[in-house]
């Protein structure tokens, strides 16, 4: 059986939870999404799917790389248990930030989720995206 992976990126407010939060805690889950598209992303995530740590609001950047270790279960801190949470570990701070202008000025990333669908905080990426925002990290 082949296992096919799947991209992804994840936006958290650095001030409460940062890159540096996740390296900190090496493996640890990603909860407080409140949005439902944003959970019916997180319950599509499969063991070895990548995500990009995404800074959102002040720094407004791509600046690591996480892997998803476990699948979804319940968030414990949803009382309403309505929504999820996967867990998900540090694998690589990127070389240089991605900033979502440069996001925007990339013709190839023209059709993006992250600026599509701006307020979505757990959003799939194409292989080619993924690709070309390596590439932009570089």
């Amino acid at each position: 059986m082949i296992m096919t992976i799947k991209y992804w990126l994840m936006k958290s407010e650095p001030s409460t939870w940062s890159w540096e939060d996740q390296v900190k805690s090496k493996i640890d889950m990603w909860d407080g999404v409140r949005n439902y598209q944003a959970r019916n992303n997180l319950m599509k995530m499969k063991k070895k799917d990548l995500c990009f740590f995404y800074h959102s609001v002040s720094e407004k950047s791509i600046v690591g790389i996480v892997e998803v270790v476990k699948e979804h279960y319940p968030d414990p801190t949803d009382n309403k248990h309505k929504f999820v949470v996967v867990d998900v570990k540090a694998i690589e701070k990127l070389n240089k930030p991605v900033t979502l202008e440069a996001i925007k000025d990339n013709k190839k990333l023209k059709n993006i989720a992250l600026i599509k669908q701006s307020r979505l905080s757990v959003m799939p990426l194409k292989k080619t995206e993924w690709d070309e925002i390596m590439k932009i990290s570089k």
